[in-house]
């Protein structure tokens, strides 16, 4: 299945001003360079809040998700008698879990099976490669770390341990790069780089959009190439980043996640010898320092699976409803 020519649905909502439609996806980031107060790009952040701003109107968040599911079962050709299975972080308790199954039911979904995002990834992995030992399930996604061990038991696969971080993931690391140019900027034109880092107007605000997208394409392409070069909005200039430099600024976050690591595996009762497995998921794995530094930290090499942005979503298929 394709959005617009791709296996991701960026999560992005965008509500249009004039008649209230929530557009998803590509369409909603690409609308947005005209009126960006309009768009969420992350509405997963989101879930705890009753509802977000878009523009000048308050959206409840469970209709931002309802929005994505059916965007999702729209592409799928979903057919009442279809049976889904929703994802969540283990630690998503019943008031979660409720918004995101009513955001499902008002998609058009009906009653979801939900199944917990490390056992959806350690299920794929397990499938391909059984084992009874334990397996650490790594997730850097954009917005979230999680680290959680899993093994199979007598009730099947359980979630013995998990740690987060609800600030560290790859949007995190992507402002912390646009920060690390702040003083060549504020040295040419301080008002200038406030306008970037702080909109307060529509252009501005279309600038430092295009901005983080920069960023984020710059961080991508550090995974393939020794350096890269960003376009600066406003001020019409493009700057150079290399690997050694993004590593130096990526480095505090991934010793976090690492550490996190570490402490999931003690409070399951394990010692890294037992682990079967540490499986690298979510878009921020990409990047070649992680698996550098797990496998420095804990001596074992992590297995990086072909598309780790996909890992939870394919692994879903083979687990059981509300696992």
């Amino acid at each position: 299945m394709l959005f617009d020519g791709s296996e991701i649905l960026p999560s992005a909502i965008w509500r249009d001003p004039a008649s209230g439609e929530l557009l998803t996806g590509r369409d909603a980031l690409h609308r947005a360079q005209a009126a960006p107060e309009s768009l969420e790009p992350n509405p997963k952040r989101c879930i705890d809040d009753t509802a977000v701003l878009l523009g000048a109107v308050e959206v409840p968040v469970a209709d931002l998700l309802a929005a994505i599911l059916r965007r999702v079962a729209t592409e799928a050709g979903w057919t009442d008698g279809d049976e889904a299975v929703l994802t969540c972080p283990a630690e998503w308790g019943p008031p979660r879990r409720a918004i995101l199954a009513a955001a499902a039911r008002q998609a058009g979904l009906g009653t979801v099976a939900m199944a917990a995002e490390p056992i959806a990834a350690a299920a794929g992995l397990l499938r391909r490669a059984p084992s009874e030992a334990p397996v650490v399930v790594y997730d850097f996604g954009a917005g979230t770390f999680d680290a959680s061990v899993v093994q199979h038991t007598a009730a099947g696969l359980q979630v013995l341990a998990g740690r987060g971080l609800t600030d560290v993931g790859g949007l995190d690391i992507d402002a912390a790069v646009a920060a690390s140019i702040e003083q060549v900027y504020t040295g040419r034109d301080r008002p200038l780089w406030q306008r970037l880092t702080h909109p307060e107007t529509s252009v501005d605000r279309r600038a430092r959009r295009q901005w983080m997208q920069e960023v984020r394409a710059g961080k991508e392409a550090l995974s393939r190439t020794a350096s890269t070069t960003m376009f600066v909005p406003l001020f019409d200039d493009e700057t150079v980043l290399g690997r050694e430099e993004f590593e130096g600024i990526a480095r505090p976050f991934i010793a976090a996640t690492v550490e996190v690591t570490r402490n999931a595996i003690v409070d399951a009762g394990f010692a890294v010898r037992d682990l079967a497995a540490v499986l690298l998921v979510g878009g921020s794995s990409r990047i070649p320092l992680v698996a550098t530094m797990i496998h420095r930290a804990l001596d074992v090499a992590p297995t990086v699976v072909e598309r780790p942005e996909l890992a939870v979503a394919a692994g879903s298929l083979q687990v059981p409803a509300d696992a």
